[in-house]
């Protein structure tokens, strides 16, 4: 009888792995971070190195691992589009077989498990909010599939092992997300505004900067992974996981210069190849199933991250 729950945290020294082992280990649960920081940092977790309940484990998921959990937390996977474009093989691999791997994990010593899916999975969406139910409008082949057909064969395979195995798994479809502890270079929009505000050079905008997003700051995000995580076994998902409030790209860039005080000029460059459109989230289902929503709004969530990324300039 373990009186800790034992979780297993792949990606564990990322962005969002990092915020989600904290939240673990505060709530009494004995935590093994799993990360081979090709994209992750010691850096995210550095608080928790010493503490009694974490352990640090490098290991690329890509390979099986053998462990005793109670629970398996999947974020393992660049996130970025310049991280996962830069080795697009490996960012499929890391989804396909680093999912293969868990889901073994999992079914081996019986545990639960949570995939960290992506807003992605819609592609550029032709429906607007984005439900669970929509399919998606994706390009197999494009620069970014490696991302969007890696995360989408991800969860054929967690659907796959509970018919056949009766595996007791979760989906969370992530959108946009920000907050400390973000990789600097990641070329995200919030990221990079923001250091291009500190830094006092021009704001780049892609396109003509009304594409819009939506954006959850970090602590909603890992609210609603745990809730998830802590629902009955009859609760699998896909379930939407952001905060639904829309900006414009032109908006963001705007706000972050008032609260930054920056005077940068803004400038346009060509529109990515796939960039949606419009990218937003139904949390419907989120809010029937969990009792969730986002409580932090942008105006709240960006100050924090702009202290952060001070340290970088």
């Amino acid at each position: 009888m373990h009186l800790r729950k034992r979780i297993l945290v792949t990606g564990g020294a990322g962005f969002l792995g990092s915020h989600l082992c904290r939240r673990l280990v505060k709530d009494g649960c004995d935590v093994l971070c799993v990360d081979n920081f090709y994209t992750g940092t010691k850096r995210n977790i550095v608080d928790l190195i010493d503490h009694p309940y974490f352990e640090l484990m490098r290991h690329d998921i890509c390979f099986p691992l053998y462990v005793e959990v109670d629970e398996i937390y999947n974020l393992a996977c660049p996130a970025s589009p310049i991280h996962y474009q830069n080795d697009p093989v490996q960012t499929t691999k890391v989804n396909v077989h680093g999912a293969i791997n868990m889901l073994g994990l999992a079914k081996r010593v019986k545990a639960k498990i949570l995939q960290a899916s992506t807003s992605e999975v819609y592609g550029d969406p032709s429906i607007h909010p984005q439900p669970e139910s929509y399919r998606g409008n994706v390009n197999p082949i494009g620069p970014r599939s490696c991302y969007d057909e890696g995360k989408r064969c991800a969860e054929t395979l967690f659907f796959d092992y509970r018919r056949q195995h009766d595996l007791n798994v979760k989906v969370a479809r992530i959108f946009n997300t920000y907050g400390p502890a973000m990789h600097p270079n990641d070329g995200r929009v919030v990221s990079n505004f923001i250091l291009q505000a500190l830094r006092g050079r021009p704001i780049t905008l892609f396109g003509d900067g009304n594409q819009s997003r939506s954006f959850c700051y970090v602590s909603d995000l890992i609210e609603g992974l745990v809730r998830l995580m802590n629902t009955e076994d009859t609760v699998t998902g896909p379930v939407n996981l952001g905060n639904p409030g829309e900006f414009t790209i032109r908006a963001l860039a705007e706000t972050i210069m008032e609260l930054t005080g920056a005077g940068s000029e803004i400038v346009h460059e060509p529109l990515p190849e796939d960039d949606p459109r419009q990218r937003c989230p139904d949390i419907t289902l989120a809010g029937d199933l969990l009792g969730w929503q986002p409580a932090v709004p942008l105006k709240e969530g960006l100050p924090p991250t702009i202290e952060y990324f001070r340290n970088f300039l």
